[in-house]
């Protein structure tokens, strides 16, 4: 897997939106769900279109397998070693944060470590640290990739 994904794609949020002048720390774990949630898909829609140009039907499949609750739990779990104190504690946040509801494709525990991975991409967007999203962004791509082929 080449480094199709740059930190080209990603905007410094920090400054341009202004998020240099809040304390980002202070943002509840969904809040940092809901923007991780957009970050993640967008991502790994421009890494399926790097694959080729296909049908938008096509597409779409080849994206879900990275973005359904189920993989995205298992990615977690694949880079949690490799996290940092703080990146684990902001998944941690995420993973533990009261949630209401969850898909009917994946168990509540699934769903849970799936908003943590979410939370943790949100984070670190927020944060502008748009070359460590793309570290892990490969290791989770590499993780579904390994366990398709298996």
């Amino acid at each position: 897997m080449g480094k199709s994904i740059d930190s080209g794609f990603l905007l410094s949020v920090e400054e341009d939106l202004g998020f240099d002048r809040l304390d980002i720390r202070s943002f509840s774990p969904l809040s940092f769900a809901f923007i991780g949630d957009a970050v993640f898909s967008a991502l790994i829609r421009s890494y399926v279109l790097s694959k080729g140009n296909r049908a938008a039907n096509t597409l779409h499949a080849m994206s879900s397998r990275y973005v359904k609750a189920t993989a995205q739990s298992l990615m977690a779990q694949y880079i949690f070693d490799s996290l940092s104190e703080d990146e684990a504690d902001i998944y941690k946040r995420g993973k533990n944060a009261h949630i209401n509801s969850h898909t009917r494709n994946a168990s509540l525990y699934e769903y849970k470590c799936a908003t943590g991975l979410e939370a943790l991409f949100g984070y670190l967007y927020l944060s502008g640290r748009n070359s460590r999203i793309l570290e892990l962004l490969h290791m989770c791509i590499e993780c579904i990739e390994n366990k398709d082929n298996k």
